[in-house]
């Protein structure tokens, strides 16, 4: 049975569970929830993701939900299949990679996933971006990527020279700072550029960057 993927083609979480796949070689099914009907919110739904949220995958009976969850998931399943490395094993490297995953969690995305929501997913809607709640998140993912600079002067990737899930978890919010004119952020730090570029780059991503 094919790997199915109940999401919505262009959500950030659905995106990079499908990098993932494509990463890892993975033929999958999108099935499409639509977000606009909220279908998410469904009763039936719910029974399956209790919080409504997408991306959930059935692997032939076995559900899953959140996205950073799935991800690992299918890297350890498929360990020796597609890109390798991207969870590594060795202990000291795992735990670099730990702490990788988790500083795009505690200090990129609370950032720049606000900061995406009032200049796009709010607009998109019908809404009107805060600007004072944009301009202070735009504040604080700049100070974070001072920091990011820091790190990627002295190796290549954000848990060493080797590229890892921690790094590819930052495409899809990262990837849609240019569209609210905010590419900016990345372009004027030589080191987070370079790192940006070679990650933004790979086959895997520019497969499903404008879609699952």
């Amino acid at each position: 049975m094919v790997l199915k993927i109940y999401g919505f083609n262009m959500s950030t979480c659905t995106r990079l569970v499908a990098l993932i796949c494509k990463e890892k070689e993975i033929p999958y099914e999108l099935v499409t929830i639509n977000l606009a009907k909220r279908e998410q919110k469904n009763p039936e739904y719910l029974k399956i993701q209790p919080f409504g949220q997408i991306p959930y995958i059935d692997d032939d009976g076995f559900i899953l939900y959140e996205s950073r969850a799935i991800a690992r998931y299918l890297i350890k399943k498929y360990t020796n299949q597609g890109t390798t490395g991207l969870v590594p094993t060795d202990p000291k490297k795992e735990a670099l990679f730990e702490q990788a995953a988790s500083i795009e969690v505690s200090h990129f995305n609370p950032h720049a996933g606000p900061l995406m929501f009032e200049k796009l997913f709010k607009v998109r809607g019908g809404g009107t971006t805060d600007e004072v709640k944009a301009a202070e998140h735009l504040k604080n993912l700049e100070a974070k990527l001072d920091v990011y600079e820091i790190i990627l002067g002295k190796q290549k990737y954000l848990a060493g020279d080797e590229v890892t899930l921690a790094d590819l978890q930052h495409l899809p919010y990262g990837s849609m700072l240019s569209l609210a004119k905010h590419g900016d952020v990345i372009e004027k730090r030589t080191n987070v550029a370079r790192w940006w570029k070679d990650i933004s780059n790979r086959p895997a991503w520019l497969a499903v960057k404008d879609g699952a």
